[in-house]
């Protein structure tokens, strides 16, 4: 029996290959149901990872009939509103935009009923005691896990960057045209406005800010004097209360030595700033997971030596390019660092 922790994409993906190949599996969530909270926003989902664990899931082409077809489309400005790079979508369908609700609900529909047990909060102290009770225990419970003291001291720092959402309904008849067709965005040294176009005519703002963990979310719009009255409206215009989100990180390269009957994935093994890989990497981390234990029968350490050496690897890689992204995004050159990379 596997037991999961955590009914986010990258623990569900793993559900739901382990019940392909008849290996049973239950998954503890905090949330009451699937529909408590939202959900985020829209993920681009990448042919070489997160479309490998749907494909391993059986998920692709319900995957594909809830793509947002044409938001693939990029937009680089800088703040005044000049616009540096204007990308249409090519088609291509190498990240194609899936908002993270709709992926979720296909995954759970995969699964048998009562594979999620809903509104069960594990404890630090009662993930240790489900350990001695099951065979597998997995920590797909995020950032905060309370399952990684069973393999690892590290804990998340602050990034020094704070995270504020907002959205905007009904944008086509206000503020979209600066946004274009997709994803925008307006950058600067320290502080940025990325905004994604969602269906139904919805904006997603997410404003960067590289401040003090201690910052007053407060003054954010203050901290944007100057800029172009268009993307400001991101902000002040909001229809949600703005959500604050300060980032964090676990050490780069984070891993542990083998603890027998315990494993994570997703954030809970390798919190990182956010390059557009997380959900990705979840999910690749859970497929690889499933299709270990698959491959290793009766020999649960091995699947799991398996599963971590490469999980370790790939994780490594993603943070150097996490820091790179971000650099990108926020960095000095901002926002000429990122239209570079389109125009190169």
């Amino acid at each position: 029996m596997v037991t999961i922790i955590g009914a986010g994409l990258g623990g569900l993906t793993l559900a739901r290959i382990l019940h392909i190949h008849g290996i049973p599996s239950t998954i503890y969530e905090a949330d009451e149901s699937a529909a408590a909270r939202t959900q985020g926003g829209q993920l681009d989902i990448h042919d070489y990872n997160g479309q490998v664990a749907l494909q391993a899931a059986g998920l692709i082409d319900e995957f594909r009939s809830i793509v947002h077809a044409g938001a693939e489309a990029t937009r680089v400005l800088d703040q005044h509103g000049t616009v540096l790079v204007d990308l249409p979508d090519d088609g291509a369908a190498a990240k194609p935009e899936v908002l993270r609700g709709d992926l979720r609900r296909i995954l759970l529909e995969s699964l048998p009923a009562g594979t999620v047990q809903w509104g069960t909060k594990i404890s630090r102290a009662e993930a240790s005691e489900l350990a001695a009770s099951t065979d597998l225990l997995v920590g797909a419970d995020g950032a905060w896990s309370r399952v990684r003291p069973l393999v690892s001291d590290a804990e998340p720092s602050y990034t020094g960057t704070t995270s504020i959402e907002t959205y905007l309904y009904d944008a086509d008849e206000r503020t979209a045209a600066v946004v274009g067709a997709g994803a925008m965005y307006a950058l600067a040294p320290g502080q940025g406005i990325i905004a994604h176009r969602e269906a139904g005519g919805v904006l997603h703002t997410y404003v960067q800010v590289n401040r003090p963990e201690s910052w007053d979310p407060a003054v954010l719009p203050a901290e944007f004097d100057g800029w172009a009255p268009e993307l400001t409206a991101l902000i002040t215009d909001s229809d949600t209360a703005p959500v604050v989100r300060p980032l964090y990180t676990l050490p780069d390269g984070h891993r542990w030595e083998r603890v027998p009957g315990v494993t994570l994935l997703g954030d809970a093994a390798h919190l990182m700033l956010p390059s557009g890989e997380g959900a990705n990497l979840a999910m690749l981390d859970g497929a690889e997971l499933a299709l270990a234990l698959v491959a290793h029968p009766g020999d649960l350490e091995a699947a799991l030596a398996v599963y971590e050496k490469a999980m370790f690897s790939r994780a490594a890689d993603a943070y150097t390019d996490a820091h790179g992204t971000q650099e990108m995004l926020l960095g000095p050159r901002a926002p000429y660092s990122l239209s570079d990379l389109f125009t190169a």
